[in-house]
């Protein structure tokens, strides 16, 4: 039985992937790793650096890694470039309050509007170019 998908995604900086995420999207850090140890915390501090990161806003994860610990983990990833051909589908509800609560604090790649398959939905991309989607039904389907 399939549980639930968290995508584990290589960043530059998981400091700023993390403020990128809670500050401009509403997500939750759940917790960190400090780098070059096994060190977990669950606040961010200045003058530390973390290899990895995990964060969430109600059924959807996202883990954060550094390029270097990315590739030590997933050495066949190792000379991956950072970013995605693939985007993140998100289902969620009250697609107009989330769109205005963000609109001014990341780029929108594609705007607000609804589609031929009934879903109102937008892009955005990331601090490290991943495309993530938003959407939400607009009728039965």
């Amino acid at each position: 039985m399939f549980k639930k998908l968290t995508p584990n995604i290589m960043v530059n900086n998981v400091r700023e992937s993390v403020l990128f995420y809670t500050d401009n999207l509403g997500f939750t850090l759940n917790l960190l790793v400090l780098a070059n140890t096994k060190t977990i915390e669950n606040k961010l501090e200045e003058g530390k650096e973390y290899s990895y990161a995990m964060v969430s806003r109600d059924e959807i994860f996202f883990m954060l890694m550094e390029k270097n610990a990315f590739g030590e983990d997933l050495p066949m990833l190792k000379n991956t470039s950072i970013g995605a051909s693939a985007s993140f589908y998100c289902d969620i509800s009250d697609i107009d309050d989330f769109y205005n609560s963000i609109k001014n604090k990341t780029e929108i790649a594609i705007d607000l509007h609804t589609t031929w398959y009934g879903m109102k939905e937008f892009y955005i991309k990331d601090c490290n170019g991943y495309v993530l989607c938003f959407a939400e039904a607009q009728n039965k389907r």
